[in-house]
């Protein structure tokens, strides 16, 4: 019963958060706010990313040339700054991390 309670707040709580945006369209958030927000989406995206680079088995920092993840993440962030395409970007890296997967043998029997 507490973990339906707690789901149920946590609901409440994302609702009336996202809710208020409509709710009070004449909000407006001051400039340095605004600004702050912007660089939201590239916080949450790096937070989610790169423990999954850094730490692949979920227990120790793997920073060497074994590392397929790490790898293909710097190769997949010089094809970002470089084509500035989203879709090059999702499918080099893609590309990347499969061949270096195969290369070092990792890849699923």
């Amino acid at each position: 019963m507490e973990v339906w309670l707690l789901i149920l707040g946590m609901a409440l709580i994302t609702f009336a958060i996202r809710y208020s945006l409509f709710a009070f369209p004449e909000l407006r958030f001051p400039p340095l706010v605004r600004q702050g927000l912007h660089y939201v989406p590239t916080a949450v995206l790096s937070a989610i990313v790169l423990p999954g680079m850094l730490i692949p088995d979920g227990q120790q920092w793997a920073f060497n040339s074994e590392n397929a993840y790490l790898l293909a993440g710097v190769v997949t962030i010089a094809i970002a700054a470089v084509t500035r395409h989203l879709l090059a970007t999702i499918g080099g890296g893609l590309l990347v991390f499969f061949a270096l997967r195969a290369l070092l043998g990792q890849l699923p029997v």
